[in-house]
């Protein structure tokens, strides 16, 4: 789980769970990597103390960069005040 730091005592957690199912360790690290990278930029816009799970999908392993963001982005827009 990431911890990332908001402001003096907000900390937002983020889990981030990747199956098997997404494909084999080295593609499940890649999607982590590019998950927690995306995260981070977004971890201003919520709410302080938040804890996020996000789940990775099979499609995940093919999907770019850019799309991984805008996915990321749809989903927390429910969070955000």
């Amino acid at each position: 789980m990431a911890h990332l730091l908001v402001g003096d005592d907000d900390v937002v957690r983020i889990g981030f769970v990747v199956s098997k199912a997404v494909g084999n360790a080295v593609v499940r690290n890649r999607v982590k990597r590019r998950l927690r990278h995306l995260a981070r930029e977004h971890v201003s816009t919520l709410p302080g103390s938040a804890v996020l799970v996000v789940r990775a999908l099979p499609a995940a392993a093919q999907a770019s960069y850019a799309e991984l963001g805008t996915d990321l982005d749809r989903c927390l827009q429910r969070v955000r005040p």
